[in-house]
């Protein structure tokens, strides 16, 4: 937290201040990209790598630069509001773009604000955006961001449920099924001749397992001329699945 006044003395002018309306709460924040990073970015989409550097001083960004210079700040925008989805519904719309910071203002020089900031690395250049919101305009949530958000805590993360269930799901296993089993010793094994056979005992229903485990209850038999089982049960000892819910088989 620093007065509004000393966070535009750590941006470097001129550069691109974005402001945002902080919804569903009162006031307004800004999204400011360093010019490094927007040409890092620009030089980046158009197949560059970043080995000339381009000065913005003395004029205004081109259409081309603001378009996308928008689509960045969209892109921020929505990684944002996923990342307070734990904490509160906070979401930044986008209003306008200045190039001065006297066109910026979000709060008198001596108001206290919100401040941070990320360096982003894109091959061999580097850039900063910063965040800025009034402290007045967080003030209505601050008993929620300074808790310890115990409550969140024992709530598991759905997205991440989410995703370890699909990478589980799409997970490759070999589903084995013995039609039967015959004892034998080293000295009958070496005994057997071609013609030979072997008796089995075989019984109507088997185990479908994988890696030794009973999955399926089976039937055994052909399918359009092709060996075949039919699952006739699910071989489970609880109804509840690993993340906690109903598992029902049909």
């Amino acid at each position: 937290m620093q007065k509004f006044s000393a966070f535009l003395r750590d941006i470097v002018v001129p550069t691109n201040f974005n402001l945002v309306s902080v919804r569903p709460l009162r006031g307004s924040g800004l999204i400011v990209c360093d010019p490094s990073l927007v040409f890092a970015v620009i030089d980046s989409l158009f197949g560059g790598v970043g080995k000339f550097h381009t000065r913005i001083e003395g004029r205004d960004f081109s259409a081309t630069e603001q378009r996308i210079i928008l689509r960045l700040v969209e892109c921020i925008t929505a990684e944002y509001r996923r990342a307070w989805q734990g904490i509160y519904p906070l979401e930044l719309d986008y209003q306008r773009s200045e190039m001065q910071p006297q066109f910026a203002n979000i709060a008198t020089p001596s108001e206290i604000v919100v401040s941070t900031h990320f360096t982003l690395e894109i091959g061999e250049t580097s850039g900063a955006v910063h965040f800025c919101i009034p402290y007045s305009t967080l003030e209505p949530i601050r008993d929620v961001l300074y808790s310890t958000i115990q409550g969140d805590a024992t709530e598991p993360d759905r997205r991440w449920v989410n995703l370890l269930k699909q990478q589980i799901q799409a997970a490759e296993v070999d589903l084995v099924a013995e039609l039967g089993t015959a004892p034998a010793t080293v000295e009958q094994l070496l005994a057997f001749k071609p013609g030979d056979f072997i008796e089995l005992d075989l019984e109507p229903r088997i185990q479908a397992k994988v890696d030794g485990v009973p999955v399926f209850d089976c039937l055994y038999g052909t399918s359009s001329g092709r060996y075949a089982i039919r699952i006739e049960q699910l071989l489970t000892g609880s109804t509840l699945s690993w993340i906690g819910v109903d598992n029902h088989v049909s």
